[in-house]
C-alpha cells in the first residue's frame, strides 16, 4: 500500500490520522508538524501521499505544497484542513492539490480518497 507523509500541527490530529492510516494498509513514513519540516521530510523520504493541513507555524501548508511540487512535479498532496472556505480550496487546487478533505471528516472519506490517489499517476 502507498507510503504516507503526515503534516499537521497538531500532534494529536497527526496522531489519530496516523493510526487510521495504518489500521488499514498504509504505511506512515514521516510526520511534519510545520510547512518547513515538511518540505525537508518529502525530500528525505519521497513518500507516494502527503496529507496536509494548511494552517501551521513558520510556512503554510499551501506555502509546502509550492515548495514540494518545485521539487517534485508529481508530487501527490492532498490538504486535509477545517479551513474548508471556497477560496483556501481554489488556492490549494490550482497550487497542485489533488484533493481537499475538510476536517472534521468522516474516516471512510480519507481512506477513500487516498485510495483513489494512490492509484493516480
Amino acid at each position: 500500500m502507498a507510503r504516507v507523509m503526515i503534516c499537521d500541527d497538531a500532534a494529536f490530529m497527526r496522531m489519530v490520522i496516523r493510526k487510521l492510516l495504518e489500521e488499514n494498509g498504509f504505511e506512515v513514513v514521516a510526520e511534519a508538524e510545520n510547512g518547513v519540516v515538511a518540505v525537508q521530510k518529502y525530500i528525505e523520504h519521497k513518500p507516494d501521499i502527503v496529507t496536509m493541513d494548511i494552517t501551521m507555524p513558520q510556512m503554510s501548508g499551501i506555502d509546502a505544497l509550492k515548495a514540494i511540487r518545485e521539487y517534485d512535479k508529481k508530487a501527490k498532496v492532498v490538504m486535509v484542513s477545517a479551513m474548508g472556505q471556497e477560496v483556501m480550496v481554489k488556492e490549494a487546487i490550482l497550487a497542485g492539490a489533488k484533493s481537499f478533505i475538510v476536517k472534521p471528516y468522516k474516516e471512510e472519506q480519507v481512506l477513500e480518497t487516498l485510495r483513489k490517489i494512490a492509484e493516480m499517476d
